[in-house]
């Protein structure tokens, strides 16, 4: 047997893959390990968890892969630096010592580091991809397509920002770039810092409050930042722009082209000011997608899209994509972000450094995303018990039952079960239920649960076979990384006095019969709940539709704002301790909080980091 232990680190969001003679056997982010969000360290847990995994040991793993290469990243940070030089010495000054410290030496540190897992270790086994190969790699090889297009959207690789590759069988070729300074990924990102939100981390903030805006700022963006051609190639205006030689995103011409300074996280409050940027920058992104899509459709004329970087996980745009039809299928990587890349480099090195065949067999490759930590009832239970944690056991036709009981009766639900997800999203693993056709979930969930803005929305976790009758979707998203519209006759018939509030005004009104899930702009966040890939999630959802009629749960991460996703058992009761969570299904476990010993409450609303 072939291993290959894929790896992404130093940068953001480190994680570990691996793939046994081509197949996956597991992945995970570091962050879950450490419970530190984002976590950018040598993912030395992940890659502990997925050998365990896999029975072996690091001296079985054929070659370890790095997504990245650091020369060719180094060689495009000093030719930025000299391009603009004397502007962006700070910069210079707070990058040089990390990089000729660490990351110039990489080599030598990734081989240190894994030297610690086995003395042995050679340098030998080290292979390095390119960061866009990587990400086109996690896209094209795990997908269900033999032919398709690749297109990669994030903030920046070693130069790209912007890939376009080909994937034929187990061949994948780049076919066009785009170069930094000019990226989506950056754009979006700068747009993120001027609203207040954490970049790399409030993107998917930003997309959610969209909907509240009016993109009247759309033109003035198009006009002024960006320089945008037919086939969706464009050139940013730097003048507006901070990153290349500042230490912030945007800059004093940016802010006086709106008319309002950079907004400050936490104390100055959202206005509709906000709100219509935010719109503004989301409809720009979706043009600019919408015109690559449409351009790379008749180019090449292959039906398949495969996508993965950050940008890729903006849904919105990628639900724009599917109903456009350029393309007729699409595939996008769950773990669309620098994680992902760890399993990206892993399938190039087996596919183009090994060169062995791909097989496709109808299905994507990816297990549902389930490819993390698991553990046996047995485990739970003693584990949840050394925690001082107080439940009754059940089998599992009883705990479905009692789980979709208290969800029909508007509990908050935390559901800890199987193996946890890779990639950003909850599917059914790790997550906080609720009863969609609750007015009052979304607030009960985002300030009593989340401790998180009021604003954001929350996904359905709807039954496969039922998502056609409820969303305006043709076909399946078992990922959530599309967004879809509510069947028009579950919406609400709205007043007069109700179509004219604008704003954050719209939050609290009722627009659907799942208004927990049902955004200001009718539409929401689909996962598609498959039988196949996990029985459980799908059996305790066919049960709350039995009780209530209703096929689908709100679906939230199992986390806090500022915590990463739950892993282990333990996690899971300290968060369900420190939130107003009113059940935790784990395992065969039921804890109900009444009966926990108040003295292991914790304030979970101040313990993490905002995000």
């Amino acid at each position: 047997m072939t291993y290959l232990l894929g790896i992404s680190a130093l940068y953001h969001d480190s994680a570990a893959a691996l793939l046994r003679d081509g197949e996956i056997v597991a992945a995970a982010q570091e962050e879950r390990f450490t419970r530190r969000k984002h976590d950018p360290g040598f993912p030395a847990h992940a890659i502990a968890y997925v050998l365990e995994e896999a029975g072996i040991t690091l001296d079985q793993v054929d070659h370890a892969v790095f997504y990245d290469k650091p020369f060719l990243k180094f060689e495009r940070l000093l030719e930025t630096y000299l391009a603009v030089a004397p502007k962006g010495f700070n910069s210079f000054r707070m990058a040089m010592p990390v990089w000729l410290r660490e990351k110039l030496f990489l080599k030598d540190l990734l081989t240190k580091e894994l030297r610690r897992c086995d003395a042995g270790f050679s340098a030998e086994k080290l292979l390095f991809a390119e960061h866009h190969m990587s990400h086109a790699a996690s896209a094209f090889y795990p997908s269900p397509f033999e032919e398709a297009v690749v297109l990669t959207l994030d903030g920046v690789g070693e130069w790209a920002t912007t890939t376009v590759a080909i994937g034929r069988g187990h061949d994948l070729k780049m076919v066009k770039e785009l170069h930094f300074p000019h990226s989506l990924g950056l754009l979006y990102s700068a747009f993120t810092y001027y609203t207040g939100f954490k970049v790399n981390s409030g993107e998917y903030k930003l997309m959610g409050l969209a909907p509240y805006g009016e993109p009247r700022f759309y033109e003035l963006i198009l006009t002024h930042l960006v320089d945008l051609k037919a086939d969706g190639s464009f050139r940013l205006n730097q003048a507006y722009f901070n990153y290349i030689s500042g230490l912030t995103m945007t800059g004093p011409a940016l802010e006086k082209l709106f008319g309002a300074p950079v907004r400050k996280p936490e104390t100055d409050p959202l206005t509709q000011f906000h709100m219509d940027v935010a719109a503004s920058i989301q409809k720009v992104t979706e043009e600019i997608v919408l015109r690559m899509t449409r351009s790379l459709a008749q180019e090449y004329g292959i039906p398949n899209l495969c996508m993965a970087g950050g940008v890729a996980l903006n849904c919105v745009a990628n639900g724009r994509i599917l109903r456009d039809g350029a393309f007729e299928n699409l595939w996008v990587q769950p773990a669309a972000g620098d994680a992902g890349g760890a399993l990206g480099a892993a399938y190039a090195a087996w596919h183009q450094e090994l060169q062995q065949p791909r097989r496709v067999n109808g299905g994507d490759a990816m297990r549902g995303a389930y490819l993390g930590p698991q553990f046996a009832d047995s485990k739970v239970a003693d584990r949840l018990s050394a925690a001082g944690a107080r439940f009754t056991t059940h089998g599992k036709d009883e705990l479905t039952g009692l789980t979709a009981q208290a969800l029909a009766e508007g509990k908050a639900v935390g559901w800890f079960q199987g193996r946890m997800e890779f990639g950003p999203r909850a599917l059914g693993g790790r997550s906080i239920l609720g009863d969609p056709r609750s007015p009052s979930m979304q607030k009960i969930l985002n300030l009593k649960v989340k401790y998180r803005e009021s604003f954001r929305p929350f996904a359905p976790s709807v039954l496969a076979e039922d998502a056609g009758r409820w969303f305006e979707l043709d076909g399946s998203s078992p990922y959530m990384l599309l967004v879809a519209g509510v069947q028009p006759g579950r919406r609400r018939q709205m007043s007069a006095e109700e179509e004219a509030l604008f704003g954050i005004d719209k939050l609290n009104v009722a627009r659907s019969e799942i208004p927990a899930v049902t955004h200001v702009d009718y539409s929401a966040r689909v996962q598609t709940v498959h039988a196949e890939t996990n029985p459980d999630y799908h059996a305790l959802i066919s049960r709350f539709k039995a009780l209530t009629g209703c096929p689908l749960v709100v679906n939230t991460s199992f986390n806090v704002r500022g915590e990463p996703i739950v892993c282990t058992p333990e996690d899971a009761f300290h968060c369900f301790m420190g939130t107003e969570m009113d059940l935790l299904a784990a395992g065969n476990c039921l804890l109900r909080k009444e009966d926990q010993d108040p003295g292991l409450r914790e304030n979970y609303e101040t313990k993490y980091e905002l995000d």
